[in-house]
């Protein structure tokens, strides 16, 4: 693969931006130093800024020539609230925020074809660079679609960049069809009556029934939905009793979790099953059971035709190294509410090797900056491909 000249002359301060807001992390709906880089860049580099969207948004819109079609590409700007434990010259500056998923380079890499799209200008359209908050589980792109994202700046087609431990930095996967699953909780709170922990049968033991609740919930996946159907319920949180009262059995347990999948319809069942099993097993037990299941992300699935273009930017930028099988993942991201509104493609592109702490949401992850250069010139590939001249 070759990257533009221009992008290889940038990349030692796309290297040093990165490393920057490695360095000071922000998390969802706070990102207002890094929105500020991201607006002064933009409009250094002569592209119309609009701020504000979803709070902390930042969207840049790039026309050139008097092409009709627009598309919309992503990068997203948040951290993680969890500390950074591996020391490097540019570990995080604030105590429990850690960039532990790669939105650094993520916001690095599009900032840096921004920056060659605005001089070369070789395309023929509109491209609205959009920068989103809180992607980890704040609902950033919720919030910006609401606000109007689509309506202010159309989009034809928007395109999604994810960085992959595991593949090489000059590697990349572009899938249609389902890519990361809908993301979802629930939670159960089981209501008996307490008592002595000698004296069980003056009670209504929520404990117990807790149990036999969690031992039935994997019966969900392996019983009920479809075996060629993929899916995930997970118990995640579970609240009961004191540890320093060993002999009271309490009045209450609350029990929370998740539940993934990739189809409309696993996703129905799941909040049938698992509230099924929670009133199946109060009633069984005398007790009360109250659920809810809060539907967060859907799934990410690619639409064939964004896909193919997208496909097409990437062999032309990465030549043999992209790869059309690539299993999806069952993370969740709100880009799902990005696609919803306009045919989306979510790509993933390599970080190299996922060894010592390179995987995300690890303690010692770091965006490796090998990647910076590829993951521009991908962008910069398909606005021009998508945008012909």
């Amino acid at each position: 693969m070759s990257i533009p000249a221009r992008i290889e002359d940038d990349l030692p301060f796309l290297m040093a931006l990165r490393r920057d807001l490695h360095a000071h992390p922000e998390l969802g709906f706070e990102e207002e130093r890094t929105a500020g880089i991201v607006a002064r860049l933009l409009d250094d580099a002569g592209i119309t800024v609009h701020r504000g969207l979803g709070g902390t948004g930042v969207v840049g819109t790039l026309q050139v020539g008097r092409g009709a079609r627009r598309i919309g590409l992503r990068a997203d700007m948040d951290a993680l609230a969890m500390p950074e434990l591996v020391e490097r010259p540019y570990k995080s500056t604030i105590p429990g925020k850690m960039h532990a998923c790669g939105h650094d380079g993520h916001t690095a890499m599009l900032l840096g074809a921004a920056r060659h799209l605005a001089v070369t200008r070789n395309f023929s359209g509109t491209v609205h660079f959009i920068f989103q908050p809180a992607e980890e589980g704040r609902g950033g792109a919720r919030r910006m679609v609401e606000e109007g994202l689509f309506r202010l700046f159309p989009c034809d087609a928007v395109y999604g960049l994810h960085n992959m431990p595991g593949l090489a930095v000059d590697e990349i996967a572009v899938v249609e069809g389902p890519q990361l699953a809908s993301s979802d909780s629930w939670r159960t709170t089981f209501r008996g009556t307490g008592t002595h922990g000698a004296k069980p049968h003056l009670g209504r033991d929520s404990i117990t029934a807790a149990g036999t609740f969690l031992s039935s919930l994997q019966t969900i996946v392996g019983r009920v939905v479809d075996p060629l159907q993929p899916a995930v319920v997970s118990a995640c949180s579970l609240q009961a009793g004191d540890p320093k009262a060993l002999n009271v059995i309490p009045d209450m347990v609350e029990i929370g979790g998740t539940a993934r999948a990739y189809s409309p319809e696993v996703r129905d069942q799941l909040e049938t099953e698992i509230g099924r099993l929670a009133h199946g097993t109060a009633s069984m037990y005398g007790i009360s059971v109250d659920y809810a299941f809060e539907r967060r992300i859907p799934p990410v699935i690619n639409d064939p035709d964004a896909t193919a273009r997208a496909l097409a930017a990437a062999r032309s930028a990465f030549g043999g190294k992209v790869l059309t099988s690539f299993p999806p993942s069952t993370a969740g991201d709100d880009f799902a509410f990005f696609a919803q509104n306009a045919p989306g493609c979510y790509v993933w592109l390599g970080n190299g090797p996922a060894v010592d702490g390179a995987l995300h949401h690890n303690t010692a992850y770091d965006f490796n900056d090998g990647a910076l250069g590829y993951g521009a010139a991908y962008w910069v590939a398909l606005v021009e491909r998508e945008l012909k001249a």
